[in-house]
């Protein structure tokens, strides 16, 4: 239940918690329940959505239910989006985009991912109908999936979020934790396929930028996939 507890303390604001003492490599070895954890979030903000739907228009419904996605995750994964946007998306040398990363403060780049994520993924809620509206439960569960074949990269610090992710992380745990997100993805029939390649796509070209760029992945790079995939696979049910 440790690793449980740490998934759920790692990727959400959910009351649960860190365990008290972190080991090195403890967010590899949570990520067997890094899918269900998805699942979990998409599961509330798809409730969130619902209920909403039956108060006011489409709009304010899609900006709503966005809040509470950020909310369930405390925006974890869009300051790594932000991060990787202004390193990766610059001019620079491998060694400095890595500095970009680590710097806190937030340019020019990194607002602009930002926007166009956030507004990307406001219109498509607000757009989707009740027979798709499961396509968030999908992505939310999707994008934490692909941390774990994401995890099979090269490092590119040898500190930090991404190092102790690889220092505990067993690569098996990529095909058990791929029910959950293909089992949900055949449910939805013809969409779910849809979504599925799409978001191998989306995927792909955000490891490939990062692998080109800084040689491998870090934690915000995890971030990053993250939120894409998820903008993706939204996006695909608008299709």
């Amino acid at each position: 239940m440790r690793n449980l507890r740490t998934a759920f303390g790692l990727l959400t604001t959910l009351p649960l918690g860190l365990p008290e003492h972190w080991l090195p490599g403890d967010s590899g070895r949570a990520a067997i329940w890094y899918p269900l954890v998805g699942f979990v979030i998409g599961g509330l903000t798809w409730l969130s959505w619902l209920a909403l739907t039956a108060f006011f228009p489409p709009p304010i419904v899609g900006l709503l239910t966005l809040l509470v996605w950020v909310g369930l995750t405390g925006g974890l994964h869009l300051d790594g989006l932000a991060d990787c946007c202004d390193g990766l998306l610059g001019s620079a040398t491998p060694e400095r985009r890595l500095e970009i990363m680590k710097d806190p403060h937030l340019g020019t780049f990194g607002g602009i991912g930002l926007f166009f994520v956030l507004m990307l993924k406001a219109a498509a809620l607000s757009l989707l109908v009740p027979a798709s509206g499961l396509g968030i439960l999908l992505a939310a569960t999707i994008s934490r999936w692909f941390i774990l074949p994401a995890g099979l990269l090269p490092q590119a610090r040898p500190g930090g979020m991404g190092a102790d992710f690889a220092a505990g992380f067993k690569p098996g745990a990529i095909f058990i934790t791929a029910i959950l997100p293909i089992g949900l993805a055949f449910l939805l029939g013809l969409q779910g396929f849809v979504a599925v390649l799409t978001v191998l796509i989306a995927a792909a070209a955000v490891l490939g930028l990062a692998y080109r760029r800084i040689g491998g992945v870090t934690g915000d790079v995890f971030g990053m996939l993250v939120e894409v995939t998820e903008a993706a696979v939204l996006l695909s049910f608008l299709i």
